[in-house]
């Protein structure tokens, strides 16, 4: 396993970070315990998480993924120091008309459950998991400050800002002195480029931040199990998923599959490798957020930390999904 400091701080993270968004969902807790053994055992450092997960199954309060990190962390032998532990806040936890946002109140509020939950005395990175555009930024930043001062925090970063948020945001903390976003988890992979690339790409290179994309497999389509003109597999994703139905119904997104198996196929790698290698591949890249629900699973994710793409081949795929500006 690689290591790459988050941005332009000295924290180091592993190339792959273990998500756990589906974990009480999809994934029962046994499970969890499994994938996160396998992943520490082959280098594996960084785990995400976020208070909500999975509080839309099955009726759940939220919380689930943080509970069975927080078990996992008092049953392995690894030390806590070796491991960097993120979280976000943002989402709603409760029914009141403050259990949701990025105001001071729920900050304070969610940090303090989410600490219990996972059985830490600090987290690692805490994460706004969307802007919240009724809260003056200066608000939430103030509170993430205050967090880190007080030892709660080590690091803060964002997911889901669009750039003129994310700019604003890091004017705020240069202005105020306060802490800044290290890092930005955005939705990003080989066929959903765009959102990213327009302009916060430019931002996170220019501003030194950390990129951790999530779904960088594009919800399971970029495994190459769905077939082009056929219904979507039975208990997929793509039974009901919007997104990826609109994937099916691209020509593009096809032809990315069909190349992706051809590069696979001369180094004897699978499509879901060759397309965690395209994003690997990036040196911008800090860390692709993955999801296993089994350690099979986390197995063969893992094939794709030692496939790199020529210069060529990267270019090829770049030219398949290619967006207009």
């Amino acid at each position: 396993m690689e290591y790459r400091n988050l941005g332009r701080t000295g924290l180091k993270v592993s190339r792959l970070c273990m998500g756990s968004m589906n974990f009480g969902w999809t994934a029962p807790e046994e499970n969890a315990y499994r994938v996160f053994d396998a992943f520490v055992a082959a280098g594996g450092n960084f785990i995400d998480t976020a208070n909500v997960y999975s509080r839309w199954a099955q009726g759940n309060p939220g919380g689930v993924a943080e509970t069975f990190i927080g078990r996992w962390l008092k049953k392995t032998s690894v030390p806590r120091d070796q491991l960097v532990i993120a979280t976000k806040v943002r989402s709603r936890m409760g029914d009141g008309p403050n259990d949701e946002g990025l105001s001071r109140k729920h900050i304070l509020d969610q940090v303090e459950a989410s600490l219990r939950r996972l059985q830490i005395d600090t987290i690692d990175l805490y994460q706004a998991h969307w802007y919240d555009g009724n809260v003056p930024i200066d608000e939430t930043l103030r509170a993430f400050d205050d967090l880190v001062h007080q030892g709660k925090v080590r690091y803060i970063g964002c997911s889901n800002y669009p750039a003129w948020r994310l700019m604003q945001a890091l004017w705020t903390s240069e202005q105020l002195g306060l802490a800044r976003y290290a890092s930005l988890q955005p939705h990003y992979n080989l066929i959903h480029r765009a959102e990213f690339e327009r302009e916060l790409r430019d931002v996170c290179t220019v501003y030194g931040l950390g990129v951790i994309p999530y779904s960088p497999l594009a919800g399971g389509f970029l495994t190459g199990k769905y077939r082009k003109g056929e219904p979507p597999p039975a208990g997929t994703r793509g039974v009901d998923s919007p997104r990826i139905k609109g994937y099916l119904e691209t020509e593009t997104s096809f032809a990315a599959i069909d190349h992706l198996r051809e590069l696979g196929r001369a180094r004897g790698k699978t499509v879901a490798q060759m397309a965690l290698a395209w994003l690997l591949t990036d040196p911008l890249i800090t860390s692709p957020i993955i999801g296993a629900n089994t350690v099979e699973q986390w197995n063969e994710i893992a094939g794709a930390l030692d496939v790199t793409l020529s210069e060529d081949e990267k270019k090829e795929l770049d030219e398949l999904t290619k967006w207009e500006s």
